[in-house]
């Protein structure tokens, strides 16, 4: 069920669709995974799409990662954030222009919130074309030993595009389907600071 928070802050973006934009996207950086990419921090800038329970919604999206915390900002077309998810620890927050909530898991809070639930503890691995380390997968791979398919807690990911042809390339579309549920993320650039 979608409740009113989540209609309100995705008519503000709906207009932005994720792969019908006027103008191209800029060009991705070609990165590859670094060698210890389970602890790597990064950084992601590109385009969500939500379809549930047909329900459409997009917006534009820039997720900072690092072992200690994450913070996903959601923005309408003129580029002002409508939501905010932060975690930090254990402890999950998502705030809109009106509202702060928190919770101890951000696929409960978002289902909560939003109407469908943002699987956060597997994505930061899966976004990186990883398995989660906890908990058994399922893997298919292409032709250039890059996964095509990633099965893991009840998800199916599947990858459609990388920056290069190399196995450790990192991804830039990739979709995760559950029960009446998919997430499309388009990735338009790649930053991966250095560990500290």
């Amino acid at each position: 069920m979608f409740n009113r928070v989540f209609r309100l802050i995705f008519l503000w973006l709906l207009p932005l669709g994720l792969f019908g934009c006027a103008s191209a996207p800029p060009a991705p950086q070609s990165v590859t995974r670094p060698a210890q990419a389970e602890y790597a921090p990064f950084v992601m800038s590109g385009r969500i799409a939500v379809k549930h329970d047909g329900e459409r919604s997009s917006a534009t999206v820039r997720w900072t990662h690092s072992a200690g915390a994450d913070e996903i900002l959601l923005f309408a077309p003129l580029g002002q954030a409508v939501a905010r998810i932060h975690r930090e620890g254990q402890r999950v927050m998502l705030d809109t222009p009106d509202k702060h909530y928190v919770a101890q898991d951000a696929g409960e809070l978002t289902q909560q919130v939003l109407g469908w639930p943002l699987p956060l503890s597997g994505l930061q691995y899966w976004i990186l074309a990883l398995p989660a380390p906890a908990g058994t997968f399922d893997i298919e791979r292409d032709g250039n030993g890059q996964i095509s398919m990633l099965r893991q807690d009840g998800w199916a990911v599947s990858y459609t595009r990388y920056a290069t042809p190399a196995p450790d390339s990192l991804p830039l579309r990739l979709a995760l389907q559950r029960e009446g549920l998919e997430i499309q993320l388009l990735i338009d650039e790649w930053e991966m600071p250095s560990l500290p």
